[in-house]
């Protein structure tokens, strides 16, 4: 009985990293959304300090729509949500109407992302909760 070992505790990945067998339910701060940052609002971000946008702004993709245009990013929600608190200004009066526009549009799109991933873990969560008894 010398080659014979326990496998219980070593399931391992192809890639050598361990493997869960329990199921990882993904925070609204974990999970990545994909959103289409309006032009005006990625060029305001330019200017900030958060490093964390920039990167994310870089490694996004330039999208031409008629004269504007947009930057693909997939981030953390937390990020988006992080990056419109920095462009407030734009809502603002001072701001012109196409700013403003522009940050209607990125905050409905951030708010339905989150709605989304709320609303696909609280029905996890139930169907989980009254999944019959095994």
């Amino acid at each position: 009985m010398g080659g014979r070992r326990d496998a219980g505790g070593v399931l391992e990945e192809p890639g050598g990293v361990p493997a869960d067998t329990r199921t990882q339910e993904q925070t609204p701060e974990q999970s990545h959304a994909i959103d289409d940052v309006p032009g005006l609002l990625a060029d305001r971000l330019q200017g900030t300090q958060d490093t964390a946008v920039h990167e994310a702004l870089r490694s996004g993709r330039t999208i031409r729509r008629g004269q504007g245009y947009s930057v693909r990013v997939a981030a953390p929600l937390a990020l988006h949500q992080a990056a419109l608190k920095q462009c407030a200004a734009l809502a603002g009066d001072g701001s012109t109407p196409a700013g403003r526009k522009a940050y209607r549009t990125d905050a409905g799109r951030i708010a339905a992302a989150a709605k989304s991933l709320t609303g696909a873990r609280s029905s996890a969560a139930l169907a989980l909760a009254y999944a019959p008894a095994k």
